[in-house]
């Protein structure tokens, strides 16, 4: 939803990453809100993902579209991390802003099992498309740029839902034959 110079895959310390925020927008609704992740202060822990760069009259334009979305309308607060990039010649970190959803603002949903968290992503899709694409599409940026990163929380709701879409296909088929 903005524009940007160049991105870079790397990685954030100190941070895991959960399925603990609420949309009632971009991946579910009000009746039936989706899950999507956000990140929670955690010592020993590293958080892999993307870092955008922008320059110039990019940096306003990123800043009021993300504060808007983010802040106002997601309820995240925003921290200044040290982002390493993953590329081998990558110097030293650089600095980047995170969006963090806390406990306090009123789309934040908390922990659940996996089971949970995946049979509310199953059932959620929002104006930017269903909650399971956004599950889907992590998991598999995190295998394919980042096959070194572990992510247990991730790839047990990835396998919680995928356990619980052939029941989904077997009523579907049962509804067809009636």
């Amino acid at each position: 939803g903005f524009e940007f110079t160049s991105r870079k895959v790397g990685f954030i310390r100190g941070y895991s990453r959960r399925f603990w925020q609420g949309d009632t927008f971009h991946r579910g609704s009000e009746k039936m809100p989706g899950r999507v992740v956000t990140l929670l202060e955690d010592c020993g822990s590293c958080t892999w993902g993307v870092a955008y760069e922008v320059r110039g009259e990019q940096i306003a334009a990123s800043l009021e579209y993300l504060n808007m979305r983010e802040a106002v309308l997601g309820g995240y607060d925003t921290k200044l991390v040290k982002f390493h990039p993953q590329e081998k010649d990558a110097e030293e970190p650089i600095l980047a802003l995170v969006y963090i959803a806390t406990p306090q603002n009123p789309s934040y949903l908390g922990p659940a099992s996996e089971e949970d968290i995946a049979a509310q992503i199953i059932v959620s899709s929002g104006c930017a498309g269903h909650n399971i694409e956004y599950l889907l599409r992590l998991a598999d940026f995190m295998r394919y740029f980042c096959p070194q990163a572990e992510d247990k929380h991730l790839f047990s709701i990835e396998e919680a839902l995928i356990s619980i879409l052939p029941c989904l296909y077997l009523t579907e088929e049962s509804l067809e034959e009636t």
